[in-house]
């Protein structure tokens, strides 16, 4: 057993690992593709040309990969709360290797969100027993679910349609809250698909019910609308602060929606309850105190509705020339002066 256990272990690690890498590289990717045409966060998709944003995705699936191995040797309280430890891979790799400062308040949101996370997980319920698709499929029409679904995609709508071209240049829950209300639709349609091939691998066919490719169908445009928002908040944001608060407000959605369609919480002491309340809480102060200490990014000025930044620092180079730096560059121009105009006094 105790063998079994480190085999789950080391494979969670190595997931962390990859995906915290993954956020990383993807990132990389986007700025690089940027260079070269429209970025993300202005509706662009040159990012799908760029091979390292491709290595960044082949990262993030053996991660998620090895992760759902993990499960097969460890239990879920062993498992998932390792997967927090990719907050810190990723932290760590964007202050070396993008040179996104994470500041100590930073640190000590990241470790609030992991400690919550954690609470939440070590006294989660226990999973109930699903034997066919359309077992699933009642749960997922049931009223409460139904409420919760119509809710998600009412928040999503409202995000994507009247918040995103409003504030997702200077508001980094837009982008990252329709990926993580999108994201628990996902990983319900996921789940559901995955207990449809186990059965199926069992010998109980379960391609012959049309609820298991409804539940394809939605896996596959969640996921789409998911990775279409990360691509977004990651090329906008600071990636030290986008991966802590996406896996806070994920891991909150998720288990929301797992709570309702699964009923987990039926039959939970009051002890058990409360400790997932102050779980939940901590996350929130972890994400709240991640989103304070954001370092100001001058956000491009993309629709009618991004407001003029107050201050715009010009560069007078050697020649003469003005010259605007980039957030992208790195290196300080040659220049004799600097003219800072206000706009707004």
């Amino acid at each position: 057993m105790y063998s079994s256990n480190l085999k789950g272990f080391i494979l969670a690690m190595v997931s962390s690992a990859f995906i915290g890498s993954s956020f990383i590289i993807k990132k990389k990717g986007l700025r690089k593709a940027g260079v070269n045409g429209p970025r993300a966060s202005s509706g662009g998709y040159g990012y799908l040309l760029e091979p390292l944003w491709w290595v960044g995705m082949l990262t993030m699936i053996i991660g998620e990969i090895s992760n759902f191995v993990a499960y097969i040797y460890a239990p879920a309280v062993l498992v998932t709360p390792l997967g927090a430890l990719s907050i810190i891979v990723s932290a760590v790799l964007a202050h070396f290797m993008l040179k996104e400062k994470l500041q100590k308040m930073g640190m000590l949101g990241c470790l609030l969100c992991i400690v919550g996370s954690t609470i939440i997980v070590l006294h989660a319920p226990e999973e109930r027993s699903i034997s066919s698709v359309e077992e699933i499929w009642e749960l997922a029409t049931q009223p409460a679910f139904l409420l919760y679904t119509a809710s998600a995609i009412a928040t999503a709508l409202v995000l994507i349609l009247y918040c995103a071209p409003r504030y997702g240049q200077t508001n980094i829950i837009v982008y990252i809250g329709i990926c993580s209300v999108i994201g628990s639709l996902t990983v319900m349609s996921i789940k559901a698909i995955g207990i449809a091939i186990k059965l199926t691998l069992e010998g109980t066919n379960q391609a012959k019910y049309f609820q298991t490719w409804i539940f394809a169908m939605v896996a596959i445009t969640c996921i789409i609308i998911q990775l279409n928002y990360l691509n977004m908040a990651l090329d906008t944001f600071n990636t030290a602060i986008v991966s802590p608060i996406y896996y806070a407000l994920f891991t909150s959605f998720t288990i929301l929606a797992s709570a309702i369609m699964f009923k987990d919480y039926s039959g939970q002491s009051a002890s058990s309850i409360a400790s997932e309340l102050c779980g939940f809480i901590t996350v929130l102060s972890g994400t709240a105190v991640l989103h304070s200490t954001r370092d100001p990014e001058t956000p491009l000025i993309t629709d009618l509705y991004t407001p003029l930044s107050p201050k715009v620092s010009w560069y007078i180079q050697g020649n003469g020339e003005l010259w605007k730096q980039k957030d992208e560059d790195e290196s300080s121009p040659s220049f004799i002066t600097i003219l800072r105009q206000d706009y707004f006094k």
